[in-house]
């Protein structure tokens, strides 16, 4: 185990992992650059020069001086039902590919996770490469939204301005995604430090709408090259956001526009006449890992319980049951309130005590996700409940909003 963040951690053949340090800044942004894109290395400095991520975000594999695998944790936050989840968000992996097979990148999510539980988070989020995070205990929760082409660009106004964003706009564009995040059941805000990332950012430019000096809508932008894509928007009314999109759309004469969906906002409304229909062609999904069942279950209990008021169930004196069948967890029913999650041994037929049953890889999928466990029941045979009316209140399908750093696509 690792017990100190800054610790040297000796490996196979002599190989180390320790925290990154300022001289390994050149030598990380090459191997992050060879092994995934140009503006990952510009990533990374944006996250480790930062005063409230530094150095110790990042940790790297050495042979030597040369450093041959790399990997840094960020803070976020899951917001649910009012509840504030504290996370981390594991990104900028990359190895040597003549170090590739040695289980580097095993040893690196190892300390990435051990650092995040010592630093409170409960749950990890992501969006990563196909399958390849399931090795390290994440599963697919979230829809990734769609990215929908435009058909017809709206006309604007013409009384507001579209210019890039400044950091004394920050405070403006975090209150209107707050407005929009509002109307979602589980969100994922931009935290202080991200928008300070996200304005050096160069293959993404934040941009506001701004009219009579105040910013009435915003949204992050690609590069114009051969056609624009548009997330992250958020407007003051429709009005607000007609203009947002012409005036992205000036941006690109002539080239596609594409624009993330964010169904049910003020620019779903705005925009429904000028976008095209698309059926999804294939399954996009963050990435959600549950560390410990028993401590994220028991942050929600207070969620759980306005979940029963709200439908009028009355489970006093008898306990919640939910079974991940290689162990399982009660949560009493007390006249003032949920008590403290018990943790069980196997239990494999959790419907036996009027329980539900949940493999441990659909989890985060019923905690989080679109599904709920009525959904989810359908189509997972190892996802049921015995007593469907308290199990729907407590695990209903939910709406989901992710500000993440890195874009859908």
């Amino acid at each position: 185990m690792i017990k100190n963040d800054s610790a040297a951690v000796p490996l196979a053949d002599g190989l180390v992992l320790r925290e990154a340090r300022p001289a390994d800044l050149d030598r990380i942004g090459a191997l992050l650059s060879e092994r995934g894109d140009p503006d990952d290395a510009v990533d990374h400095r944006l996250v480790v020069t930062d005063p409230d991520a530094g150095w110790s975000a990042c940790a790297v594999v050495v042979d030597g001086d040369r450093v041959v695998s790399t990997a840094t944790l960020l803070d976020e936050e899951v917001r649910i039902g009012g509840i504030r989840l504290p996370a981390g968000q594991v990104e900028l992996v990359a190895t040597d590919s003549a170090y590739e097979g040695r289980g580097l990148v095993r040893s690196l999510m190892r300390w990435a996770h051990e650092r995040s539980a010592a630093r409170g988070h409960l749950v990890q989020v992501m969006i990563g490469i196909p399958y390849f995070y399931r090795r390290f205990g994440y599963e697919y929760a979230i829809d990734v939204p769609q990215a929908l082409r435009v058909n017809t660009v709206p006309a604007g106004d013409g009384r507001a301005t579209l210019r890039a964003a400044r950091p004394s706009d920050i405070a403006s564009m975090a209150a209107l995604q707050a407005s929009v995040q509002r109307g979602f059941d589980v969100t994922v805000p931009h935290s202080a430090a991200c928008w300070r990332w996200l304005l050096d950012h160069e293959s993404s430019s934040l941009r506001v709408l701004e009219e009579d000096g105040a910013v009435i809508a915003t949204g992050r932008t690609t590069s114009a090259g051969e056609g624009i894509l548009l997330a992250e928007a958020a407007a003051r009314d429709e009005s607000a956001a007609r203009s947002l999109l012409s005036g992205v759309a000036a941006l690109a004469p002539g080239g596609p526009v594409r624009i993330v969906h964010r169904a049910g906002t003020v620019t779903d409304g705005a925009w429904r006449e000028c976008i095209e229909p698309e059926p999804r062609r294939s399954a996009e999904q963050y990435y959600i890992r549950v560390p410990d069942v028993a401590a994220l279950l028991d942050r929600l209990r207070p969620l759980f319980r306005q979940r029963l008021a709200t439908a009028g169930i009355d489970h006093t004196g008898r306990d919640i049951v939910v079974s991940t069948f290689g162990a399982h967890y009660r949560i009493p029913v007390l006249e003032d309130g949920l008590a403290e999650v018990v943790t069980g041994s196997a239990m494999q037929s959790p419907g036996a005590v009027g329980g539900a049953g949940v493999a441990p890889d659909h989890l985060a999928a019923l905690l989080f996700g679109p599904h709920g466990i009525e959904g989810l029941s359908r189509i997972r045979p190892d996802v049921y409940a015995a007593d469907e009316e308290l199990f729907q209140a407590l695990f209903p399908p939910l709406t989901a909003d992710v500000l993440s750093y890195y874009l859908p696509y």
